[in-house]
This record gives C-alpha cells, structure tokens and sequence, in this order.
C-alpha cells in the first residue's frame, strides 16, 4: 500500500466526513450574521438575552466535547456522531419553532450539546494511516474554514427570503443531509487509532494544565472566538443603522471573505519557509488588535468598516488555520487528543462569553464600545505572544509495539529518546502502542519500528 497519498477509503473517508462536519458547522454559523437583527423582534429581547443565545451553544458545546469523544470510544463512532446529530437537530427545530427569546436560547444550548467534533476526529484517524492523517484532519479544517464563508453569505440570503424561523428549518435539513452521509457515505471504521492521539482522556487533563505553552495557546483560541462572537452582536445592526440592509450584507461578507483568504495565504507560506512562524503568529495578532480598534474609531463610514473587517478576517483566517497546527507540534506525544480536547472546549467558552460580554456591554454602553473591549483583550493576547518560544518542526506519531515485559519500556523508550531526530517517546504498555514526536528529516523510523517490534 502507497504512503505517499490517500488510498481510496482514506479519500472518501476525508471528504465524507469534513462534508457532514462542514454541514454541521454551517448550521452554528449561519445566525451569526442576522441574528442581531432579526432577535429583536422576539418576545424577550433585550441585547444581554440577545448575546446570550448567539453564544449559548458555546457553553454546551464546550463542556460534551470531551464526554462525547469518550461516548465514542465506548459505543462506536457512528452511533454517537448520529445520536449528536440528532440532538442538533432537535435544537434547531426547538429554535425554529420559538417566538421567544427563551426559547431560541434553549435551541441554540441545545444545538451545542450535540459535539460531535471529537467524535468525527476520531473516527478520521480510525480510517486512516498514520502518515496519511494530517492530510485528512486538513481536509477537515479547511472545509470548516469554507463553511464559515458560506454561512456569513448565506445566513443573510436565507433569513430575507424566510426570516428567522425559515433560517432554523433550513438548518433542520442540512442536519438531515449530514445523517445521511454519516449513514451511506462515511466508511464504517474496521481500527480504532490509539486514544492518546484522538480522545480527550479526562485523567490526563491535568497533567497539561501545567504547561505555559498550551495556556498560551489555549488563551488565544479563547480570545479569538470571544472577540468573533462578541463582535458579531454589532456588526449586522451597525451596516443597517449606516444603510446597508440585511438582505445585501452578503455583498459585503463575500468579497471580504475570500479576500482575506488569498491575502493570508501569504503570510502562512511566508512563516513556513523562512522559519519565522512564531514572528508572524505575533504580527496577525497584532492585526486582529488593529483591526478591532479600527473598528471602534471608524464611525459610521461603510468603507472604513469594510477595511477594518478585511484586516479582521485576514488575522482570524490565519490563526483558525494555524492553531490547530501549532497544538499538534507542542502536544505532549501521546496527549494530543486531551490537548485538542481542551482546547476545543477553550474555543467554545470563548464563543459562549463573547455573545454574553456583547450583550452585556451593549445593554450598558454604546454598541460600539464592544470593539474596544475586545481589541483590548486582543492586546493581552499580543503581550502572551511575546513570551512563547519557537516551534521546532516536529511530526506526531504512534507505532504499534510487541514487547512482551514491561520492564523492557523504560529500557526501550531510553533507547528512542537517544536516536536522532526524536524529541519525546511516551510508551503505554497497556494499550500496546508507542506515541513519539520526531523531526522527520533526521529519524530513521526504521530502526523506530525495528526496537518496537523485536
């Protein structure tokens, strides 16, 4: 079998799930562009209950992320990705049939308790070889990146032809359409990836509270879904108030989008080769924070906005990008599923705060104040960025292992830390399986495998 590409049950695995997650996180999006508008005319509404179901699925997403993933383990991936789904469906009809604040509140808790995410991870690098999973958990990563840019053009299309309710049952049916492909379309798994690289083990979560890196890290994914969100109980109601309706915002979100896309390619390509990538990490940080201070100076001037929303999308489209990276490097080996676990459910405790703080910081101040707000955690986030440490080029790995004495893994795991190009060796004996962080120009996996399997 070729390692140097995706077989066919790997390609069809990477596209039929990155489909149903993308599908799932274009039902979350998509109310992030109207719902600043079309909530005020629920019963209810004020702009802290407003903040509040824009970011509720935060708070129920972040704490099922990690029970979820361990449901998966127990009971098949399948079976709970279709249970989680199911779940999110009910919140959306929840939500679609609500004429109160309160109620589209609960959908939109709901919705979030359906995480799914672990669960779909989980279930890529079951179907997939080890050298061949960055490729298929990309493929994911930029299909929710490409969701997210359909859900800013089409949430305000949809909501103009059928207002609020309409936008929640569209939804409805796009969770319907992902069922299906999990059910027809997604391989079922024959393997299951060791958990250490996939699933959050919640013993093991404090065992990384310790480490400054991923606080850092963690810290930012926080701030950035924070400040996203936050800004986004603003944004649809300031473009009306300067006279660009609803059902034209798109006009606006599209160009910006795909703009900011090409323009940040760049940047990543730049960071990669020249080996500067903690150096740009800081400078887009440094462009979000710009930019959400223009956004608090620029007024009423629709071309101002449009620039300082560029700059914004430039910075978030990076860092989305390049977080998830950035972890898989610092991980502990064999931790990067707990890794990945906390800080997915730091990104959504953002997401959840940010809707409250844009709420809670509307009701009380001008709307526009949100900006600074967020531009000045931005700046915390600047300073944290100063004191990370660079990135060695690394490549995570698990190896299956056939010793038969557990004495032999001290022996054996001093062995492999003492090869070239080996950073780090966890060995689980338990489990059978070796997790080693390597730089792949220099190790000779080999002779890896060779100590592993005597």
């Amino acid at each position: 079998m070729s390692v140097t590409g995706l077989n066919s049950l790997e390609k069809k695995a990477a596209f039929s799930l990155a489909s149903v997650f993308g599908l799932r996180m274009l039902g979350l999006f998509m109310i992030l562009p109207v719902f600043a508008i079309y909530g005020t005319h629920l019963t209810g509404y004020s702009p802290v209950w407003l903040g509040l179901a824009i970011g509720a699925y935060g708070l129920t997403q972040a704490l099922f992320q990690i029970p979820m993933g361990l449901l998966s383990d127990k009971f098949g991936r399948k079976p709970v990705i279709l249970f989680g789904l199911l779940i999110f469906m009910a919140g959306s009809v929840v939500a679609a049939t609500s004429t109160s604040i309160y109620g589209v509140i609960a959908g939109r808790a709901i919705q979030g308790a359906g995480a799914i995410a672990s669960a779909i991870l989980a279930l890529a690098a079951d179907l997939t070889r080890e050298e061949q999973r960055p490729k298929v958990m990309a493929t994911i990563g930029m299909f929710i990146g490409v969701s997210f840019m359909i859900a800013m053009v089409l949430g305000p299309i949809v909501a103009d032809m059928s207002g609020l309710s309409g936008l929640f049952w569209f939804i409805v049916v796009l969770t319907f359409l992902a069922m299906i492909m999990i059910q027809f379309m997604v391989p079922n798994s024959v393997n299951k990836a060791p958990k250490g690289d996939n699933v959050a083990l919640p013993k093991k979560l404090l065992s990384l509270v310790g480490n400054a890196q991923l606080a850092k890290l963690n810290f930012g994914v926080f701030a950035l879904h924070m400040a996203m969100t936050a800004c986004f109980v603003v944004i649809p109601r300031l473009l009306v108030e300067i006279g660009f309706p609803l059902a034209q915002h798109w006009q606006l979100y599209l160009p910006v989008l795909l703009g900011s896309f090409f323009v940040m390619l760049p940047f990543m390509i730049i960071g990669m080769k020249k080996q500067i990538e903690k150096q740009m990490f800081t400078f887009i940080v440094s462009l979000l924070t710009i930019s959400l201070f223009l956004l608090w100076i620029v007024g009423q001037n629709f071309w101002l906005i449009s620039i300082a929303l560029f700059l914004f999308f430039v910075a978030f489209n990076y860092l989305e990008a390049t977080m998830p990276s950035f972890l898989s490097r610092i991980a502990p080996a064999g931790l990067k599923g707990t890794a990945m676990g906390m800080y997915s459910s730091s990104q959504f405790f953002g997401a959840f705060l940010g809707g409250v703080l844009g709420g809670v910081i509307e009701s009380k101040f001008p709307a526009q104040e949100v900006f600074v707000v967020m531009a000045a955690v931005a700046l915390i986030w600047f300073f944290v960025t100063l004191t990370m440490t660079p990135l060695k080029k690394s490549k995570s790995y698990s190896f299956a292992m056939s010793l038969n004495d557990e004495d032999q893994v001290d022996s054996i795991a001093e062995q492999l830390i003492n090869m070239p190009g080996v950073y780090e060796a966890t060995l689980v004996f338990e489990d059978a399986v070796a997790y080693l962080k390597v730089d792949e120009k220099t190790v000779d996996l080999v002779q890896v495998k060779a100590l592993l399997a005597p």
